[in-house]
């Protein structure tokens, strides 16, 4: 694909995120949850933060100090760090101008989406339910969670497990697309990438892959090592321990085993759920490839996990997000990308690489 984090015909996890909003939310074993945003309100990254000025009687823009805080985050998502080692400039040109995305990426999108849900639909089934707060949505995602532990505590294989996390301060939510046990014994994720093209891809995207499998053993040996308690998770998003859960949330916690009145409740489930299981670290990394048109696979990857690489580099994909570094686009090295990208035209990062190192240096002084 020709936007964030993507070359041509590859499909990430990231762009089959579907929008968690207040409303009619899909409720089942393994349900993700996926938003397509980092956001629980994406509209507010469209609006102006403005603040009152009452000496002068005007209106001031107040400027963002940070992307977290100019796009309204709460968390990310490990797509959006995953992306950036793709193209950080490319990443951010996709979150503001998402119109300027190719058309085939429509399809590319469509398709991946009905391979995705074919595989879900193998293991549960879906149930729609209605949320009124921000508390059920995340309800939502932790009951799809708690639902799926038994599963894996019988060897069994689960499938759209979301997992939680904190590095560097800064909350981060993924969707393992598979979790099972290989003959070894041994708790094996596989993640699924679906292709427009029917060959394997390119390093540099191979490269990208690799870094959003680790990061989601990062966070998920984590979850299961007791690190992700309740507070930890309701100061980051600032969400409400003590708000009553809706009507259909409660019905359906109680239809698989669970009786709760409010979010906290279940953030104390799912917290001893996971670490009085006896559920293991993630043991092997796999990335298999398959090609849309023909569902043939292409082949499959396995990823080695180096723990102090993956640190370092979401570290630095972090600093990012908070504003602790500018944006940066491709080096020189990798410029073929921008032929592909949809936001070639418009983007500064390669206008300045052109202008060449005396342009970007600015004027000399005279002595």
């Amino acid at each position: 694909m020709a936007g964030p984090g993507s070359e041509p015909g590859e499909l990430s996890d990231s762009e089959l995120l579907l929008l968690l909003e207040p409303g009619d939310q899909a409720l089942q074993p393994g349900d993700s949850g996926k938003p397509n945003s980092s956001s629980d309100l994406p509209l507010e990254s469209l609006k102006k933060v403005l603040t009152e000025d009452s000496a002068a009687g005007k209106v001031k823009r107040k400027r963002a100090q940070t992307p977290l805080e100019k796009y309204y985050l709460k968390y990310l998502c490990v797509t959006d760090l995953s992306t950036q080692s793709w193209c950080e400039q490319q990443m951010v040109y996709g979150r503001e101008l998402p119109q300027l995305q190719a058309p085939e990426t429509v399809v590319l999108l469509n398709t991946g989406k009905s391979i995705h849900l074919a595989r879900e639909l193998e293991v549960h089934d879906v149930v729609r339910v209605h949320v009124t707060s921000r508390e059920d949505s995340w309800a939502i995602k932790i009951l799809n969670l708690l639902s799926v532990i038994p599963e894996l505590q019988a060897g069994g294989c689960v499938r759209e497990l979301p997992v939680f996390g904190v590095i560097e301060d800064v909350f981060l939510m993924g969707v393992i697309d598979e979790l099972c046990y290989s003959a070894m014994g041994e708790l094996e994720l596989r993640e699924l990438k679906t292709r427009g093209r029917p060959f394997m891809p390119s390093g540099a995207q191979k490269k990208r892959d690799y870094f959003q499998v680790c990061l989601y053993k990062y966070i998920f040996d984590a979850m299961v090592q007791g690190k992700l308690k309740p507070d930890v998770i309701t100061s980051h998003i600032q969400l409400r321990p003590e708000q009553p859960l809706g009507s259909q949330i409660r019905e359906h916690a109680q239809k698989v085993g669970f009786t709760v009145t409010c979010f906290g409740d279940l953030l104390e489930l799912m917290y001893l759920n996971l670490t009085l299981s006896d559920i293991p670290g993630i043991d092997c990394l796999k990335i298999e490839y398959s090609h849309q048109e023909s569902n043939t696979l292409l082949g499959t990857e396995v990823v080695r996990f180096e723990e102090e690489k993956v640190r370092e580099k979401a570290q630095h994909y972090l600093a990012y997000w908070k504003g602790q570094r500018e944006v940066q686009g491709v080096e020189i090295e990798e410029a073929w990308k921008c032929q592909s990208c949809s936001y070639s035209e418009i983007c500064d990062w390669r206008k300045k690489r052109a202008e060449g190192p005396e342009q970007r240096s600015g004027p000399k002084k005279s002595k």
